[in-house]
């Protein structure tokens, strides 16, 4: 299966699964792809949680666009954020759904 057919099944976190439309975003960048499937799991946990974190659909589009493009250009977490709540230090999810 190819990433440019958008048939490709891409992975998620730990604790998140990948949303479709950060699957989409990720899809559109051969370099935001690439560093998608480079980084651990812990980390895309990190992003998928940083991006579903937004309370308005305007900044969860915003977070994906600047998540897609800092994938670009190498950054493997999100800047300046506390990291997902749904998951202990050891990479387990904690009690209570949060996947999804």
């Amino acid at each position: 299966m190819s990433a440019a057919t958008g048939t490709e099944q891409l992975p998620g976190g730990v604790v998140h699964d990948l949303p479709a439309d950060l699957g989409d975003a990720l899809r559109s960048s051969p370099a935001a792809l690439a560093a998608w499937q480079d980084i651990t799991p812990l980390a895309r946990n990190e992003w998928i949680c940083w991006i579903e974190s937004a309370k308005k659909p305007e900044t969860r589009t915003k977070r994906i666009n600047w998540g897609r493009e800092n994938l670009e250009a190498g950054k493997r977490r999100p800047c300046c954020w506390p990291g997902c709540a749904h998951r202990e230090r050891n990479g387990s999810a904690t009690a209570g759904p949060a996947r999804g």
